[in-house]
């Protein structure tokens, strides 16, 4: 009898740990980290210099292309406010968005709120910006659902701070 309830504990148990270890990544996530994977890979292969840079420049203005709007031109002006602002950043897709480097290091990049199934898209800065001169607390992340000329200016003006 102890052996048969140990069994049904035991298995109870296991289900309970398969579903709780199935339900840890969502499938946008789980597609996020399979695209991050695929992109070390490619990485590593390609290695350095323009051939490479021109490639990831195409690899994002592909991903932007396949955006639905009005997540396409969001993303499209973004690239064009970040390239303009910090050419020396080099676009790049970060787990399969479109995304700024510095040295290999990711500085900011754009999040599509439609491929995240999220209300609205995310413009975001890695740790590698140097956004924190000003106290202990400042924004990583701003919701984009459209963009003025004002929205444009501080984008500019935090990816030139970033770089300081």
């Amino acid at each position: 009898m102890s052996n048969t309830s140990k069994a049904g504990t035991s298995k109870a148990g296991e289900d309970k740990r398969a579903e709780s270890s199935a339900g840890v990544f969502s499938e946008q996530e789980r597609a996020a980290l399979k695209a991050r994977s695929t992109e070390l890979k490619e990485e590593a292969r390609d290695g350095r210099g323009a051939k490479k840079a021109a490639k990831d420049e195409a690899a994002v203005l592909s991903k932007i292309a396949e955006m639905e709007s009005p997540d396409r031109e969001l993303a499209a002006r973004v690239h064009d406010i970040v390239t303009a602002a910090a050419p020396e950043l080099a676009p790049k897709l970060w787990y399969g968005q479109p995304a700024y480097a510095r040295d290999g290091e990711v500085v900011c990049f754009f999040r599509s709120g439609q491929v995240d199934k999220e209300r609205y898209s995310t413009f975001g800065f890695s740790v590698a910006a140097a956004l924190d001169e000003d106290g202990g607390m400042w924004p990583t992340s701003y919701a984009l659902t459209g963009l003025d000329k004002a929205g444009e200016a501080a984008i500019a003006e935090l990816v030139k701070k970033a770089l300081r």
